[in-house]
């Protein structure tokens, strides 16, 4: 919405600069987006008499003008504008003048003829072309009233001013009008507001004798008028009437739509203009239109309607579409005499469908989806036609012709004073709460420390007391709520919790190691939600999901990063390394709530490594995606142990139970081939986590030990073992006799192949020991080594 400062001016009497007004406004919850200054960049424009006119001697397409702009003689001004002829009052940018864009104005020769200054078009002054009207679109702009020559352009222009635009939220529809803005301002300003005026000089002849009126849907209609204006004379209007609409961003057409235009940006009441004879009809029927009924709007658009429309007949034919646009038949033109207004209250929820629908967004239709003020209905109507009266030369008609019921002008609200005090922290009197309802102009009844507040239709966003204690803070000033601190009986520092500072030393980890993060819905379809989860418990679903696809909360994070590396892929992104952290559900009984666990999933395809300056590439394997998970642990200094194990939609000899303390946590593994041909992906890796249970572990101080002083040995062996005989558990066995002289044992190869039985395969391990007391010596090596064989030999292995 558009606001001119000169036109909210004639209602209340603000006395600041624009700014001034426009923080004001903005600091009580509409926000002023931006304020659009008319006298930017213009200097000495003023108006101007053409007394006569001449052909250039030696150009065609340009006229020497004689101007008089108000000094002793006339000037000399060439100009090039079609429209240009002797008698006209425009607009000239004197020598020495500017106009936007930074154009200076010079004494010039035009083809050897003399020009002191610049006859100006509307397009010249910073006005849009698309609001220019149309018998000035093409050429210079002259006045429709006698302004005496000198004056100041800009203010016989109503140009002399500045504009806000108002970024309005959906329940502030009174602002979406001058005349709601000026309610608003006038309570900031405590200032009186000035109605427009609306009463005019009715003839004897009764409207009713002229038209009747019958509504058939009165849910969707509650109430639909109109009067009656004849012998109108279609011309121009004046100018303050056209440049109030440019300035409110809309064109100028003829006096009788400005007029219908201007009173809806004055009430924010749509109206509607019809021409009285070419209706064809004494009968206005408004009902719902029949599926496949068309009409022609004023677009020349044939549209098909709905059962769902609301249409303005002629007993017969749709005239117009309620509360969006008219036909094409009745409309206004240059021969319309006799007018019909009409003033009508439309169900919002049926506007807005017909309007989105039909794809046609007007002023009118977007305030009739609001909701409009049932106060301004009859009002609006009188408005138009008392201006019809004064700028038309039309007659009005005694009466008007009514159809339902307007309804309530007001709504009671109940307050106390406590309310108010103990909600916002003031401590106002009752009177002084009195006096902030006063302002906005809604009557105030008060006994006691109670209130009765009548809420005007205008303000159809307050419905409620907490509503009215809103408008209090605004109006007294959200600057005026006392500030205080809050009262600790123990004061803590501001600091990461422990599980915030893991979680971003993992989330810093996983990153470096290439790993993006993915934020996921926590819903999917029933048939996925059990996939890969790491208990079998109920799901969850939801009574009223939007899509089946979104229908049941996740037990595992795995399903939807498929669906993120599956659409990666599909878009030639073939490395993808993505990782989630987030919750999953497991049901418990009828009417408990579930529990939510925090998992921590990564899922990775494509190349880890690419030097293309090397020729060099590594492809994510399954010994990449545990590394990534042992990174993990090693930063939480934890110890994961890994065991095979099979899930369902992961590879069966590809997949690893990870346990901590010897409770399963998660798992590793390859994709089904199966899951990854559904999916369109080539070999893929995913990890899944209870990131609660990492977390849950309790890893106390960190304990330095020093830098050994005596050197250590190593010893690789190598044995054959049964092949369904894990590598952990032969680790685990070399661990036990080790003794407090072994430091690690490390699988650094596996055989299986030729050479070796079908049954078994080939292990070759590093053991690394050190002494941190003393030198080692072979006899302490190898006592401790033996026994290692020993054990190994025992459980079936043959040391090679």
């Amino acid at each position: 919405m558009f606001i001119s400062k000169e036109w909210l001016e004639t209602f209340v009497e603000i006395n600041q600069p624009v700014n001034v007004l426009a923080e004001r406004i903005t600091r009580t919850g509409i926000e002023v987006d931006d304020i659009i200054d008319y006298t930017k960049d213009i200097k000495n424009l003023v108006v101007g008499h053409i007394q006569t006119k001449a052909p250039h001697p030696d150009a065609d397409k340009l006229s020497l003008c004689q101007v008089d702009i108000g000094e002793a003689e006339p000037v000399q001004i060439v100009c090039g504008a079609p429209n240009v002829d002797a008698g006209q009052t425009v607009i000239v940018a004197t020598v020495g003048g500017r106009l936007p864009g930074g154009v200076k104005i010079k004494r010039a020769k035009l083809r050897g003829e003399r020009s002191e200054g610049m006859i100006c078009s509307l397009q010249e002054i910073g006005i849009s072309s698309n609001l220019v009207p149309k018998q000035f679109e093409e050429g210079i702009y002259n006045f429709t009233s006698d302004i005496k020559p000198g004056t100041n352009a800009l203010k016989a222009l109503y140009l002399d001013d500045q504009v806000m635009e108002f970024d309005l939220t959906p329940n502030r529809a009174d602002a979406l009008s001058m005349v709601g803005t000026a309610y608003e301002t006038a309570a900031l300003y405590n200032v009186p507001m000035i109605r427009p005026e609306t009463q005019s000089q009715e003839s004897t002849k009764q409207a009713t004798d002229e038209m009747r009126i019958s509504v058939q849907n009165k849910d969707k209609v509650p109430y639909y008028s109109a009067r009656i204006v004849n012998d109108v004379k279609i011309q121009p209007s004046p100018e303050w009437i056209q440049m109030r609409l440019i300035k409110a961003g809309i064109r100028p057409i003829n006096n009788v739509v400005d007029i219908s235009n201007y009173v809806l940006l004055e009430y924010g009441q749509p109206l509607h203009m019809f021409d009285q004879d070419q209706i064809r009809s004494k009968h206005i029927e408004v009902r719902q239109a029949t599926t496949g009924e068309k009409m022609t709007t004023l677009d020349n658009q044939e549209r098909a309607l709905k059962d769902s429309d609301i249409v303005i007949t002629n007993g017969d034919t749709p005239i117009a579409i309620g509360g969006v646009m008219g036909g094409d038949f009745s409309e206004v033109t240059e021969s319309t005499t006799n007018v019909v207004i009409e003033g009508a209250i439309f169900d919002s929820v049926s506007i807005r469908h017909t309007s989105r629908r039909l794809n046609l967004r007007s002023e009118a239709s977007s305030r009739f989806e609001k909701g409009i003020a049932t106060e301004f209905v009859d009002e609006a109507v009188d408005r138009a036609c008392y201006l019809l009266q004064q700028y038309a030369e039309g007659t009005v008609l005694q009466g008007r012709i009514a159809e339902g019921q307007l309804g309530q002008f007001v709504t009671p609200v109940n307050i106390t004073v406590e309310n108010v005090n103990e909600t916002i922290g003031f401590n106002l009197s009752p009177e002084e709460i009195e006096a902030v309802f006063v302002r906005l102009g809604f009557e105030t009844t008060r006994e006691g420390n109670s209130l009765t507040v009548m809420v005007p239709s205008r303000r159809k966003d307050i419905t409620i007391k907490e509503d009215l204690i809103e408008e209090i803070a605004r109006i007294y000033g959200y600057d005026e709520i006392p500030s205080t601190l809050p009262v600790f009986k123990q004061v803590t520092p501001g600091t990461l919790t422990d599980r915030q500072a893991k979680t971003r030393v993992v989330k810093a980890t996983l990153e470096g190691a290439g790993l993006n993060q993915a934020i996921n819905y926590s819903l999917v379809d029933k048939t996925r939600a059990t996939d890969f989860a790491l208990q079998d418990r109920s799901t969850i679903s939801l009574l009223m999901p939007m899509s089946e696809a979104h229908s049941t909360l996740r037990q595992s994070l795995i399903p939807h990063l498929i669906d993120d590396v599956s659409y990666n892929v599909a878009r030639s992104n073939h490395h993808v390394a993505l990782y989630e952290l987030g919750r999953v559900f497991f049901g418990n009984e009828e009417n408990q709530l579930p529990d939510e666990v925090e998992y921590l999933s990564g899922i990775l395809t494509g190349d880890y490594t690419v030097n293309t300056w090397q020729n060099k590439k590594e492809e994510i394997d399954f010994f990449v995606t545990k590394g990534i998970v042992d990174r993990i642990a090693e930063i939480l200094d934890i110890q994961f142990e890994y065991e095979a194990g099979e899930i369902d939609g992961l590879h069966p000899g590809r997949t690893a139970w990870v346990k901590l303390n010897e409770e399963i946590v998660g798992f590793v593994g390859e994709l089904h081939p199966q899951t990854e041909n559904n999916y369109d992906l080539k070999r893929t890796y995913v990890f899944e986590l209870n990131y609660d249970k990492l977390m849950s572990v309790s890893v106390g101080y960190i304990n330095y030990e020093p830098i050994p002083r005596f050197p250590g040995v190593s010893r690789d062996i190598a044995l054959v073992i049964n092949r369904a005989t894990p590598s952990a558990e032969i680790v685990k066995i070399i661990q036990n006799y080790g003794g407090d002289i072994l430091q690690h044992a490390e699988v650094f190869d596996v055989y299986e192949g030729e050479h070796v039985a079908e049954d078994e395969k080939s292990i070759a391990i590093r053991l690394a020991y050190l002494d941190m007391h003393q030198t080692l010596t072979d006899d302490k090596v190898n006592g401790v080594h033996n026994r290692i064989l020993e054990a190994l030999q025992a459980e079936g292995a043959t040391i090679r």
